[in-house]
């Protein structure tokens, strides 16, 4: 309990900032609190004016309900209206932290959590967190209010009769207490069941192309309804708790109320209570139980916000990248590894004892099986896989001292896997730090890339958007607009992770002169199948379980008849 009230005031303090807009809420629920207790005792003064027959004031009492209603609307409007700022202001600061956060995080993260999941923390739950910050405190000052003040009135109009409520508070406590646990765990569940939601989801938008073809849509779906009929089994359970936990309480309050109409109509409890008193105290005590019950409400939207909390908490204390590197060298692009090696948290190990010198403007291609480790070892040079032991240096300087951002603006990569963004072809090539080239020199890096002649056939040219993922180009036009981002960020370090292997002939002759010119003057490290890319390399490494088997130039190595040779026997048809 005590994390969770540590959670809970980590929470609250996102909302000091806007306690000048608190201000308006607390003085608007006020006014509101004010006029509940104000029908009581507006209630007296009607039924004491009626006995005595006072005909003068009477005339005034539809004035003054009509001013309490007025009133009461205004108190409502301002509590309501600025709460709601408040929740919607929360929502944003938390999402953008946690959006920030997912930008600043490992790698090894995104390969640790699903993109479902990692997206309902972001949309989800951070939702969640205004029910237990804003909505939560809403209905605390709001309820809260009328609470206190129909209990200082009934204390006021007579004390020894309002104990009887009191003496029935701590069974209530008792109750919401044992809902609290049930409800907590019932939102765990609700939270992590959105998650396989979402994730079938976007494995199916992302995978649609073999969903047709494999005419899994019957399968998909079915998935589909088992995570979602298992997230509405969830959150049901969690409306029967609250829905059983809010009838009790009220039959407690009822059992209070019975008490005191009983004590209250012995004569010797009464005395001289006017029958504008009697009727004031009773619906006072009947006003009471609405707030009472809004209050023991609470606690379904405080665990479901707390969970909540705790899951997005959890995400934003994880450990970032590391970037205590304060050299912001320009590189040359001489890269040197040390003993390397690379490990991962389910303990593979990718990268063992790996020592190679590339010296700048060298062409190093990577061979090996699947698996072999090559794309390891190419993504240790950006650090998005962190050393596990050895050295890795850049122009002599280790890679953790150099600042990170530095590093990797010095790095152009070329993954086999192509990601483009959902916007124009002009933005897709200048993306990120390339944002502020000229048209001319995107235009010059996609006729280096031979993207030139197929963009200009799109209907909008390089103001075509894309759409999600460039879908509709072919595989080839997208790796091509991927190679043309990489010639236009002109960095002294190149990497090819298969870079051509979605390239028909034509597009691969034209690209590997592209390249061969592109590579002239920089470090070049290709991975790569094809042996027209390899053949001519000033060096060829061999790889095999994360180790160097051999390496040497294409006739050196075909001479030595080992691993490459037979590699190229059969013409790299096992990777």
């Amino acid at each position: 309990m005590n994390q969770d009230f540590k959670v809970y005031l980590r929470l609250i303090s996102y909302l000091k900032s806007y306690w000048g807009i608190a201000l308006f809420i607390l003085i608007g629920f006020a006014i509101n609190a004010t006029t509940e207790v104000s029908v009581a005792k507006l209630m007296k003064y009607i039924i004491d004016a009626i006995q005595n027959g006072d005909r003068e004031n009477l005339n005034w009492f539809p004035v003054l309900i009509v001013l309490l209603m007025f009133f009461r609307g205004v108190g409502l409007f301002l509590g309501g209206y600025f709460t709601a700022v408040i929740s919607r202001q929360l929502v944003f600061g938390i999402r953008q932290e946690v959006y920030a956060k997912l930008l600043r995080l490992p790698a090894q993260y995104y390969l640790d959590h699903s993109s479902g999941h990692i997206t309902a923390k972001l949309m989800y739950n951070v939702e969640q967190l205004s029910a237990a910050s804003s909505e939560s405190l809403q209905t605390l000052i709001k309820d809260g209010l009328i609470v206190i003040g129909l209990l200082s009135y009934l204390l006021y109009t007579n004390w020894r009769l309002t104990l009887c409520f009191i003496v029935f508070m701590p069974v209530i406590g008792i109750l919401v207490r044992i809902a609290s646990k049930k409800m907590r765990k019932l939102s765990i569940q609700v939270q992590n069941t959105m998650g396989d939601v979402n994730h079938v989801v976007q494995e199916t938008i992302n995978g649609n192309s073999v969903v047709k073809s494999f005419t899994g849509e019957a399968f998909e779906q079915q998935r589909f309804y088992k995570s979602s009929e298992e997230n509405l089994r969830r959150g049901l359970k969690m409306v029967v708790v609250q829905n059983i936990n809010s009838p009790i309480i009220q039959l407690i309050l009822s059992c209070a109320m019975a008490v005191i109409l009983w004590i209250a109509l012995r004569p010797q409890v009464l005395g001289d209570t006017s029958a504008g008193e009697f009727v004031a105290y009773i619906a006072a005590a009947g006003l009471i139980s609405k707030p009472v019950k809004n209050l023991t409400d609470i606690n379904e939207k405080l665990q479901r916000g707390l969970a909540a909390a705790h899951s997005v908490f959890e995400l934003l204390d994880l450990p970032e990248e590391q970037n205590k590197g304060q050299l912001t060298p320009v590189l040359k692009g001489n890269i040197q590894f040390e003993h390397a090696d690379l490990r991962y948290e389910d303990g593979t190990h990718a990268i063992k004892d790996f020592s190679l010198k590339i010296h700048s403007g060298q062409t190093v291609a990577l061979v090996g099986r699947s698996g072999a480790g090559k794309t390891s070892l190419v993504n240790m040079l950006p650090r998005f896989q962190e050393l596990s032991g050895g050295q890795l240096n850049f122009d002599g300087v280790p890679v953790q001292d150099i600042e990170l951002s530095c590093l990797r603006s010095q790095i152009a990569m070329v993954n086999q896997q192509v990601i483009l963004f959902n916007r124009s072809v002009r933005d897709n090539i200048a993306y990120g730090q390339l944002q502020d080239a000229s048209d001319e020199q995107v235009i010059a890096a996609a006729k280096a890339a031979y993207a030139h002649d197929f963009i200009m056939n799109l209907p909008q040219g390089y103001d075509t958007v894309l759409g999600a993922q460039g879908l509709s180009l072919s595989g080839g036009q997208r790796q091509r607009i991927a190679i043309a981002r990489a010639i236009l960020k002109d960095s002294p370090i190149l990497i090819l992770d298969e870079a051509t292997s979605a390239l028909d002939n034509e597009s691969e002759y034209f690209i590997q002169q592209a390249f061969d010119e592109a590579m002239q003057g920089r470090t070049t490290i290709v991975i790569a199948h094809r042996l027209s890319t390899i053949e001519n390399a000033d060096v060829i490494v061999v790889m095999d379980k994360g180790q160097i088997i051999e390496q040497g130039t294409h006739t050196e190595l075909l001479a030595k008849h080992g691993m490459y040779y037979q590699l190229h026997q059969r013409n790299f048809e096992e990777n």
